[in-house]
Parts: C-alpha cells; structure tokens; sequence
C-alpha cells in the first residue's frame, strides 16, 4: 500500500463523495445482510449507518454521524476497537467481538467485521458489519456457569456421581467415591460397576439396567455396594439415561448414588420396634381395638376371644359402636370428643354385644395414637364379668361374716337362760321321779339347742380347713341335727339308714 498524501480531512471527503458516486456498492453491501451495516472514517466517525444500526443502538442516524464508535462503545471496549480499527486502516481485514452501549444504557454484545475502503491506492476508511450475539453471549455464560456448577456439584457432592456405558463400565466417578468407599480413580476406571454390587442385589441391578436400557427411562433402587475394606454399604441409586440423538440408542448413563446405610439401619430398628410392640399387643391379656372415625382397621388376638370371633376379618371395618350398648353410645361420644381436646379420659365401665348376642361388662380406656400415619383411637378393653362376680362374693362374705358375728351374740345369749334352765331342770328331775321320760326328753331337746349353738359360734370364728379322720356315721347324724328343725316346719321327715 502506497504513502498517503492526504490528510484526514481530505480523506473523508473523498470517503464521502466516493459513497455518493458509488451508492450501488453500498447498497449491494446492506442488501446482503441484515446485520448492522456501517462507514466510519480515518478519525472513526460513524458514517452511512444502516436502519439496522439505529434500531440496535437506540440512535437515529443523525445522531450516529455526530459519534464515534468510542463513543457507543465506552471506555472499556475502546482501546479493543481501536487496535482492529488500526490493523483494518492497514489494510487488514478484521474480526472481533464488542459491544455497544445502548441508549437505554444497556450493552449490546456485536460480531464486528471490518474491512478497508480503498479508492484507487488509497484507505479512505472502513467498512463494518456487526451481528448481534447477545444471545449467543448470554447462552455461552450460560453453558460456563452450568459447566461450572457441574463441577462444583460433582467435586463438591456428598453422594457419589458416576457415568457408566450401556455395559456398566465405568467412565466417570467423582471423588466421593475415594471418601466412601475408599476407591482411587486408577482402581475403578475401566472396570464393571457390577463388580461392586453384593451378590445377593446383583441379578436385580442387572435386570434395572436391563429396563433402562430398554425403555429409556431413569431408574431408582437400592443396592448394597462393596468398599475397598471389604465391608458393604446400603446405597440408593438414581440412573438418567443419555440418548444418542443419531442412534436412539443409550450411549451412557449417569448415576447419582447416596449412602443410605444409617437410613436403612434406623428402619432396621423401626421394623424390630414395631415387631416388639405388636408382639406385645398380640399377647397382652387387654382386647385392644384401633379406630379411625369409629370404623374398626386393627384387633388384637384378645379382643377376638372378647367379642367372640374366630377371624379378625369377623370385626375389620366394622363400626365400634356395633358392638356397644345403646345406652353408653352418648357417653362414649362424649369421652371421645373430650380426649380429642386434648384431656385425659380413664377407664369407665360399659357393657358390649358379642357377635353370639351375649352381653358382657367391661371397662374401657381411650387413647390418641397414629396407624399408619393417620390419627386414630386406641382402646384398651378388660373384661370385668370375673371382678363383678368377685365384688359379689366379697359382699356376700362380708354379709355372712355379719351373719356370723350376730349368730354368734344370739347364741351368747341363749347360752346364759339355757344353763339356768338346765340346772333347774336336774333339780326338779331329783324330786319328781314320775314325770322321768318327759324330763329325758326335754334333757334331750336342750342338748339339741346346746348343738346348734356351738355351730352358731363356728360360723362366727371360721378356721383354717383341716381335713381329720371321723365317724362319718356322726358327721352325718350332726349335719342330720341341724337341719331337723327346718325340715319339721316344711312337713318334711329325715330318716337315716346306714
């Protein structure tokens, strides 16, 4: 390229009548494209800008000649222009990316493409061509930044994350696996993440990755995995497949894997919990009944034999209040609703229907517990027919003891009046021997009520049972003695023969 031996100013007024006599040139070049099409001069004044530019910058085109491209660039684009803008003065054709400042201050990212304008050996300027890339910025910063998340997740991730081909094969792990499972990258690259599973999971992991493979769809399960010590470890696993756009086919997958080990013993517990605690309900003497809404979902063996059936299907799904007397149902509405506010409700005494029609007394205590993640009733159900018939027997003890007590008075009593006349009647027996048989009589008679009030004051001092050897021949005539009296006021006659 020749010396110049014309000025700035000359040169763009030679730029400028150029474009005028050489408008198709111009127009040929904003023809072809629909980017930002542009002059700028030696001094990098905007000259000719298209509609395009205008639009993309916010400016008129009045506007745009009276700036430099400096100028919509701003301090830190500038010294980037001027370098291209130099080389393509040079004669150099340029490209580089920019960007511009809007008019509402926002940038504007540009593909700039500059190359000179020569008339005759002369640059007289310019030419610029700018596509806008703002998209294609923001998607590149978008795929940096998600680049980066992935490596910040994948080195940073608690869980391991692996890639594997269509076969298992490992293909990437993160460094959590050296922290899990002890592995160094150099152990496990190359080889079959089979290789890890515990035999016993084996032909399930194979079938899901069968599945996968198949359906191309991600897969989830649990596994227990081999560390490098030789122990195993529970792990839950979440495999996406990547689908070969050409192909259709997987051509890997990616797998998140999370320890679950202390997951899967504190379920371990739970499940050997709730296996001594329904061992404890299945046997306990107490029928306990769980409700929801009134409706039956659980029974226990007792509470079988308490309502008398045979299978607990007999009481599933049944209302509770099927089973209660009609005259306790508002009383045990009443306590349900009270326990559901949150007092406390002890037992109370109800009686129930069995499925065989029989009525049975029982006692009965609510209490608020969750089945199966849900608020229901637990109702704790004792039978009582046995204590009733025990209070029974205490007051009927306590009324012969009474019994006892005042028989025993009675025969105090008689005891005093009877040994006065006993010791007349001897006395009068001595003087009056004609009237012998019936002083034998009355002798006999007295000793008769001697008898009976001897058994009155056994009664009313019990003893310890002893079990002795005796005449049964007496036994009986004594047992004979006690109950004449009574037998004589029904007309009734005992006779005895041995």
């Amino acid at each position: 390229m020749n010396s110049s031996t014309f000025s700035f100013k000359e040169k763009t007024q030679l730029l400028l009548k150029y474009l005028e006599v050489n408008p198709y040139h111009y127009k040929s070049i904003i023809d072809c494209t629909p980017d930002i099409v542009f002059v700028i001069d030696i001094e990098g004044r905007i000259i000719k800008p298209n509609r395009a530019f205008e639009k993309l910058s916010g400016y008129s085109s009045e506007e745009l000649t009276q700036m430099t491209l400096q100028n919509l660039m701003g301090s830190k684009q500038a010294d980037k222009f001027l370098h291209h803008f130099q080389l393509a003065l040079k004669g150099s054709l340029e490209n580089f990316d920019c960007s511009i400042i809007h008019s509402n201050q926002n940038r504007v990212a540009l593909n700039f493409t500059h190359f000179p304008v020569v008339v005759g050996s002369e640059i007289l300027g310019v030419y610029g061509v700018g596509k806008d890339i703002t998209g294609i910025m923001h998607s590149r910063k978008g795929l940096d930044e998600k680049e980066f998340l992935y490596q910040l997740l994948t080195s940073n991730s608690l869980g391991m994350i692996t890639s594997t081909d269509s076969d298992g094969n490992f293909i990437y792990f993160s460094p959590a696996f050296l922290r899990i499972l002890g592995y160094t990258p150099d152990e496990l690259l190359g080889t079959t993440s089979f290789g890890l599973i515990h035999i016993e999971d084996f032909e399930k992991a194979r079938k899901n990755l069968t599945h996968l493979l198949n359906k191309k769809e991600s897969g989830f399960d649990t596994y227990r995995v081999r560390k490098k010590n030789g122990g195993y470890i529970w792990v839950e696993c979440i495999c996406k497949p990547l689908i070969d756009s050409n192909t259709n086919h997987v051509k890997e997958i990616i797998s998140v894997i999370r320890d679950i080990s202390e997951r899967k013993k504190a379920e371990e517990d739970i499940r050997n919990s709730e296996a001594r605690y329904r061992n404890i309900i299945e046997h306990t003497p107490d029928a306990i009944i769980v409700v929801k809404d009134s409706i039956i979902v659980y029974t226990n063996d007792t509470s079988l034999e308490l309502l008398g059936a045979t299978t607990k299907d007999e009481l599933q799904n049944k209302s509770v209040f099927d089973f209660l007397h009609n005259e306790y149902i508002a009383s045990a509405q009443r306590r349900i609703h009270q326990l559901k506010n949150g007092q406390t409700v002890d037992f109370k005494d109800y009686k129930i229907y069995r499925l065989d029609g029989n009525i049975l007394e029982v006692e009965v205590k609510p209490v608020i517990t969750v089945f199966q993640n849900e608020p229901a009733i637990h109702l704790i159900i004792r039978d009582i027919s046995k204590k009733i018939q025990t209070q029974q027997l205490l007051v009927q003890s306590e009324k012969l003891t009474v019994a006892g007590q005042l028989a025993a008075g009675i025969a105090h009593e008689i005891r005093n009046p009877l040994t006065a006349i006993k010791g007349f009647l001897q006395l009068m027996e001595a003087k009056l021997t004609d009237y012998k048989t019936y002083f034998d009589i009355i002798t006999s008679e007295m000793e008769r009520i001697e008898i009976i009030l001897s058994e009155l004051l056994t009664l009313a001092k019990p003893q310890d049972m002893k079990f002795v050897k005796g005449d049964i021949v007496q036994i009986l005539e004594n047992v004979k003695t006690l109950i004449d009296t009574q037998a004589l006021m029904n007309n009734i006659e005992i006779i005895t023969l041995y």
